[in-house]
């Protein structure tokens, strides 16, 4: 255990002093990938400090008790019977740290809300979602920036998509995707009655496009002759460049100019900017699919959390979860909920035997 934070550790310090290099901080790109990276480890870092101490502080005691003093004896007992309950709490936080966290909950997300069944009671339910949304990234100091948004005709959404940054961000709000039920009395209801009504959310993470490295070995290039138009030169010599990218079939090429050395770097130009797009294209497509598997039908039987405003209740479906605070939740307040849900997806992991340690 300690071998392993010993090696966070040593990364910790190697990222820290790349934040001080002056190439890393003037491209922000590589720079805030990197300083995520340090907030990550720095929580990690700061537990393997604060055991070392103990583990430190334990060795010292049991010292002392090999001391013909029987004060010091004493004051080495009084010592373990503090220093060793605090150690088995420290090896329990690190048994979590160290387990093997999901690739994808330090991404930034696309966050998307839409009514569900129930009408215009639904598309306020939905405005009231994102509102409670809202106010938690404030406490959790996200950006959020408003991609799309589609009023309902009476208040609240029929659909706002939200773009969220900052820190383990995916991390944070994965378990809010999926159908969210809701029982109260509508505004527009004249005669008092509760009503169910539904909207869904979509957490997806956002994949960074790779930037485009292209290997020598996965590249054929033809050269050939220019057709057409350009005298006597452009149909005498094979300065045409034709690139094919063997892994994607991908293919470009450039007559543009009568120099061959010119149309290499145009056909290459070409090349990577067809494979970024294809790329993009393939995030995208797989982001679709993403949403349409995490939100479900939108019924208001298909559901993982139901917020019953007459009880004050707030209920997550998928760890049998009960909270009679619905007043606090829907202000922004989900930390008991996100919190259990963490240590439930952990409690799956430690029975499926996926520890680190």
């Amino acid at each position: 255990m300690l071998d392993k934070l010993e090696a966070i550790h040593h990364k910790f310090l190697e990222t820290q002093e790349k934040l001080s290099d002056p190439e890393i901080v003037s491209d922000i790109k590589r720079f805030t990938k990197l300083n995520k990276e340090y907030k990550k480890l720095d929580k990690v870092n700061t537990v393997y400090l604060e055991y070392k101490n103990l583990i430190s502080n334990k060795a010292n005691a049991e010292e002392m008790l090999k001391d013909d003093d029987a004060e010091m004896k004493e004051m080495a007992k009084m010592e373990l019977d503090e220093i060793n309950p605090a150690i088995e709490t420290i090896e329990e936080q690190i048994k979590v740290i160290l387990m093997p966290k999901d690739p994808d909950d330090d991404k930034d997300v696309i966050m998307e809300i839409r009514s569900g069944a129930g009408g215009d009671e639904a598309s306020i339910f939905a405005g009231d979602l994102y509102r409670m949304y809202t106010k938690y990234f404030e406490t959790k100091n996200f950006k959020v920036d408003i991609l799309d948004i589609n009023e309902g005709s009476v208040g609240g959404y029929n659909k706002i998509v939200l773009e969220v940054t900052g820190t383990d961000v995916y991390g944070e709000l994965k378990f809010e995707s999926g159908a969210h039920r809701v029982q109260r009395v509508p505004k527009t209801e004249s005669q008092g009655r509760v009503h169910t009504s539904a909207a869904t959310v979509a957490v997806i993470p956002m994949y960074d496009v790779e930037e485009i490295t292209i290997r020598k070995d996965e590249l054929r290039c033809d050269l050939f002759r220019a057709s057409g138009a350009g005298g006597q030169h452009v149909n005498k010599t094979e300065s045409g460049v034709r690139f094919t990218h063997l892994p994607t079939g991908i293919v470009a090429e450039s007559t543009d100019s009568r120099s061959q050395h010119k149309n290499r770097d145009i056909a290459m130009t070409r090349l990577q900017i067809k494979i970024k797009a294809a790329q993009e294209e393939a995030v995208y497509k797989e982001q679709k699919a993403q949403r349409k598997s995490l939100v479900g039908t939108g019924d208001r039987s298909d559901k993982i959390r139901t917020y019953n405003y007459p009880q004050n209740r707030v209920t997550d479906h998928r760890i049998n979860l009960t909270l009679y605070s619905l007043d606090k939740i829907i202000e922004g307040d989900i930390s008991n909920i996100v919190d259990a849900l963490k240590v439930a997806e952990n409690a799956t992991k430690m029975q499926e035997g996926e520890t680190a340690v």
